[in-house]
């Protein structure tokens, strides 16, 4: 085993997949299904890639149904997170759900999650009714977040309103502009410069932000309502955050986020169960190919997380 830390890793309760339905949550997978979830197919899954410890998150859609269902069930995966976590030592963290766009129940979960359950951050999706993460009104939720110096795991959702390309999954082209629109929307309102302890970590290497960076730092300079603009402030923002390298682990994606950011902060992720294990082993083997220094590639396996998850330096038991 090499100790891999997966930040990009989630789980699929039964009571989710039934809340949503099976064919509504395999219509964003690639292949168009879902390849089944269970603790023990996990296992076997961070056994064959070399991951000691994954962090449990749920997937888009997430909890966007109505009061109070959504709430329930955001509880309920919450809580069997944990559970996973205490009946496998050392091999599982978890980001805490929240159930959104409820403010109130947010906050309340934020306490739950991290102070009960001892979740080792939150998830967010890139938006919430259309709402993206800049948005003003979640600024009593970046405040708590801000104080409790909170890891916040951003994964993207469909896009409001629709208009995706016919016969194309959403997580194929629409998840990485849906995370582009979010970092935007941050960088927009300010967020990350008024909440500087938030420690962010954005799915798939960013989507199209690497190649954008540039773009948005020279358009935003001359947009007087852009809180965090041109090239001063929104290059050291964006290397600030921290990025998963799901399906970027190939030299085309790789190379644009290595020139933006260090590898400081870039951090392994599989997307298991959505993940096949034939494209598991294609970023384990596009990693090694890269030509990264070995303790380059063990900074992201590892080194790079336990800076933010402390508590899993030690060795799974």
């Amino acid at each position: 085993m090499s100790g891999r830390i997966d930040v990009h890793h989630h789980f699929l309760p039964p009571e989710y997949v039934a809340a949503w339905g099976e064919d509504t949550l395999a219509k964003t997978a690639a292949a168009g299904r879902l390849f089944g979830w269970s603790v023990a197919r996990t296992l076997d899954l961070m056994g064959f890639a070399g991951i000691e410890t994954a962090m449990l998150s749920i997937s888009s859609p997430g909890f966007r149904l109505g009061d109070p269902d959504r709430a329930r069930l955001c509880r309920f995966c919450n809580d069997l997170a944990a559970g996973i976590g205490r009946d496998h030592p050392g091999r599982f963290g978890m980001f805490a759900n929240l159930p959104l766009p409820d403010l109130d129940l947010a906050l309340t979960e934020i306490e739950y999650g991290l102070d009960v359950l001892g979740a080792d951050g939150v998830t967010l999706y890139s938006n919430y009714q259309g709402r993206h993460l800049g948005d003003p009104g979640l600024q009593p939720m970046w405040q708590e977040l801000n104080r409790r110096k909170a890891v916040v795991y951003v994964h993207p959702t469909q896009p409001a309103g629709g208009g995706w390309v016919p016969g194309i999954s959403v997580s194929t082209l629409e998840f990485p502009f849906e995370t582009t629109r979010t970092i935007v929307s941050l960088l927009y309102h300010g967020t990350p410069e008024r909440f500087p302890d938030i420690r962010f970590i954005f799915s798939h290497a960013g989507g199209a932000m690497p190649y954008l960076a540039g773009r948005v730092a020279t358009l935003s300079d001359v947009n007087p309502n852009f809180r965090q603009r041109g090239f001063a402030a929104v290059i050291p923002a964006l290397r600030r955050f921290h990025y998963d390298i799901t399906q970027a682990a190939n030299p085309y994606t790789f190379r644009a986020l290595l020139e933006l950011v260090p590898v400081s902060q870039l951090l392994f992720g599989s997307d298991i169960p959505f993940a096949s294990q034939s494209q598991i082993g294609l970023t384990i083997t596009g990693l090694a190919e890269l030509g990264l220094e070995p303790d380059q590639v063990l900074a992201i396996d590892r080194d790079n997380a336990l800076a933010l998850f402390a508590r899993f330096a030690g060795p799974a038991t």
